[in-house]
């Protein structure tokens, strides 16, 4: 049987974990962490937002292009992604599923390369972050023994 990787993420927290058969349980391989993403807009960008000279007497604002807490969760999402990458380029599993809430999840599988979201057999939209292990293989009995 081969191995699974499950990934149970949301925007600032994620924990790897690995099931390598039925009645073995699930295994924690690593976890992150970016604490960027419980931050406050404001407290992101170092400045507030400009000033340009617009049409006639008055002034407009110039907001940023992209929401900083959406640019933190971009980054969070590169970074597991790339560790999913990694573990697949060493053959390390056979199977991936992600547990995410939205919109977190869609960010997330826009960050994955074509090899690992062929791989990914499964995804659950819901934020398990804060479920212990017991707990996780209950919820994903549906997809996977334990």
């Amino acid at each position: 049987m081969s191995t699974t990787w499950i990934l149970v993420a949301n925007a600032a927290r994620a924990r790897l974990y690995e099931n390598t058969g039925i009645g073995k349980g699930l295994k924690l391989l690593s976890e992150f962490l970016h604490p960027e993403s419980r931050m406050k807009g404001s407290d992101l960008v170092s400045d507030r937002a400009g000033y340009v000279q617009g049409v006639g007497n008055g002034h407009a604002s110039r907001q940023q292009a992209t929401d900083p807490k959406q640019n933190e969760a971009e980054h969070f999402a590169l970074e597991i992604a790339r560790s999913l990458e990694h573990g697949r380029g060493q053959n390390k599993y056979g199977r991936l599923i992600l547990v995410a809430g939205s919109p977190f999840l869609g960010i997330l599988k826009a960050r994955l390369s074509d090899q690992v979201s062929t791989l990914t057999t499964e995804t659950v939209d819901k934020d398990y972050t804060s479920l212990n292990e017991r707990e996780l293989g209950g919820k994903l009995e549906h997809c996977i023994y334990l």
